[in-house]
């Protein structure tokens, strides 16, 4: 029997949105995914949660393609977070909401990228692996002459990632120690945070700016030397400067340390997986990808988005003014694109992760940072071939209370 034309015209009542879920962002074991995350990512792709800090709910979007759908589509707005007291992880951000490249849109973001870009040219990024092939070789010639055992966290990961930022950004060595403390800080998500990471931030500002000063009056080639002479002639602000600047080094050196040490136990861990790199070295790059996937490289979530209108995204309605959060730890295991996400695979021949974002704000340093994390694996195994750990795997001690997940200690004999 034919519908009348007024109940076919009588549009379907729209469901009402889930509810709105507390997501403590507990410690994890080791290199354990967030079972929340896994929960979401099954059963409620697109969800409503509420975090530590700030104010109100968000939207956090697990899915692979959702993700690449919102970090691209330009109705998701970064610099509709400036301002407003948004649920978050941390009491202060990590840098300026009104001038870096992390909260703003294009086409502002692009003159930003554009300045940064100079110092990751090619030339820069093949000047720095030689460079960073002899650091790597001092450090675990180091390591070699202390003996086994030894904290691999101590002797390479750690100080390595953090010279080779500090020589990409213009930093001396000897005050280094100073910015790497703070930039710890800067990180920390713990519920006793806020006082020592608004200090922190001040301190990071005051010496940046100080950097900055300095390479007007010594100008170099180095990333201190492209962001002062960019604002000396009115491309950029100070201020945005400094923003630039921080996010550079809290990412290339305490995200790379702790990323880097995390690969290093997936390996330590399968050595099966780690006789395959002896055995087949030019596999190294395509591993070092595969690891990216795999690694959970941080606890929760990063900076949101507002919608600027009403969108859509995988069958949810997200009205304009709504803050959305993207799961990339959570993308990068989305079995729809990933078949056995759980499994550290050096054959997978599947869609490109998302370590490092996606669309207009997608990580500048990710060339970088690859290339840090290839000389570091292929160091330590060629220069300790019978490389293991020197404790049960339970008693790696892992980064607690902190944004980007790593182990603090990496015990390990040869």
């Amino acid at each position: 029997m034919p519908l009348d034309p007024a109940q076919a015209a009588t549009p379907s009542p729209t469901p009402p949105p889930p509810p709105v879920r507390f997501w403590p962002v507990d410690d994890l074991p080791a290199l354990d995914p967030d079972p929340f995350l896994d929960e979401l990512l099954r059963e409620v792709p697109v969800a409503r949660i509420r975090l530590g800090h700030g104010e109100g709910h968000a939207w956090l979007v697990t899915r692979y393609e959702d993700v690449r759908f919102v970090t691209s589509d330009p109705r998701f707005s970064r610099e509709a977070v400036a301002g407003r007291d948004i649920t978050s992880m941390r009491p202060v951000p990590v840098a300026s909401q009104t001038a870096g490249l992390q909260y703003i849109d294009p086409p502002g973001h692009n003159r930003l990228r554009r300045v940064v870009a100079r110092a990751f040219t090619g030339r820069a990024m093949q000047r720095l692996r030689p460079m960073a092939e002899r650091r790597a070789a001092e450090l675990l010639d180091v390591m070699a002459d202390a003996g086994p055992p030894a904290d691999l966290m101590e002797h390479l990961h750690g100080p390595f990632p953090i010279a080779v930022i500090r020589d990409f950004l213009g930093v001396d060595e000897k005050d280094w120690h100073r910015w790497a403390a703070t930039g710890e800080v800067l990180l920390s998500a713990g519920a006793d945070s806020e006082d020592r990471a608004r200090q922190a931030a001040r301190a990071t500002r005051a010496r940046l700016a100080e950097l900055l000063r300095s390479r007007r009056e010594e100008p170099r080639d180095d990333l201190a030397g492209v962001l002062a002479l960019a604002a000396a002639e009115g491309e950029i602000t100070d201020d945005e400067a400094i923003s630039l600047a921080t996010s550079i080094q809290v990412s290339g050196g305490h995200a790379v340390r702790n990323n880097s040490g995390s690969m290093m136990y997936a390996l330590l861990t399968r050595p099966g997986h780690l006789d395959r790199l002896r055995r087949e070295p030019e596999l190294l790059p395509k591993a070092v990808d595969e690891l990216f996937r795999y690694v959970p490289h941080r606890n929760g979530v990063g900076i949101p988005r507002v919608a600027v209108e009403d969108v859509e995204v995988g069958g949810q309605l997200i009205r304009a003014g709504e803050v959305v959060y993207n799961a990339y730890v959570a993308a990068n295991r989305d079995p729809v694109v990933f078949p056995d996400p759980d499994t550290l695979d050096f054959d997978r021949a599947n869609g490109p992760h998302l370590a490092f974002g996606h669309g207009p704000h997608h990580c500048m340093a990710a060339i970088m940072a690859r290339t840090e994390a290839e000389i570091m694996i292929g160091s330590v195994l060629a220069r300790f071939p019978g490389i293991r750990l020197a404790v049960p795997p339970e008693e790696v001690e892992f980064q607690r209370q902190g944004l980007i997940r790593g182990p603090r200690t990496l015990p390990v004999t040869w």
